[in-house]
């Protein structure tokens, strides 16, 4: 070992006094830097921890609320769907029923031109009764009129059935 120190020129007095002097340097760095420095380093990792949690959290809230969200509109389509399906129900009955009323109106209309083509029919014949009497009469004045045998009474007669 002595051989050893004076290859080295190592001395012992030195040699502790670097140590005790190593010892005294780490422990004031231990105290005083190393253990705040540690205690930070463990607050700063409980807090990302903490975030890290807290951010879970927030993203399952976040996947139920997007669930619900799905669900809500979902459901406002179904409402919705429903809600068109009465209105085009009700349209169809309420079209149904106009076109029962315009055929009521129509079926009134066409029944109130036949009564007046049956009136204007009856006026007609009336009016043809009265004009084919006039004729008959002023028909029957002439033959009176003239001496009436039975070959001109025979003629008028067909002259007048073919008029």
């Amino acid at each position: 070992m002595e051989n050893l120190i004076e290859t080295f020129h190592i001395d012992i007095k030195l040699l502790i006094a670097q140590v005790i002097n190593f010892a005294i340097v780490f422990s004031v760095l231990y105290f005083f830097a190393l253990k705040p420095l540690l205690k930070v380093m463990r607050d700063r990792t409980k807090k990302i921890e903490k975030s890290i949690d807290d951010a879970q959290k927030i993203e399952k809230k976040l996947s139920r609320t997007d669930e619900e969200y799905d669900k809500a509109i979902g459901k406002a389509k179904k409402e919705a769907n429903i809600i068109m399906e009465k209105a085009n129900i009700m349209a169809e009955e309420k079209r149904q029923d106009l076109i029962k009323k315009a055929k009521n109106e129509i079926g009134q209309i066409i029944n109130k031109e036949k009564e007046q083509m049956q009136v204007e029919k009856a006026k007609t014949l009336k009016e043809i009764k009265k004009e084919t009497a006039d004729l008959v009469v002023v028909s029957l004045e002439k033959i009176l009129e003239e001496k009436v045998d039975n070959k001109k009474d025979s003629e008028l007669i067909r002259r007048m059935v073919k008029k």
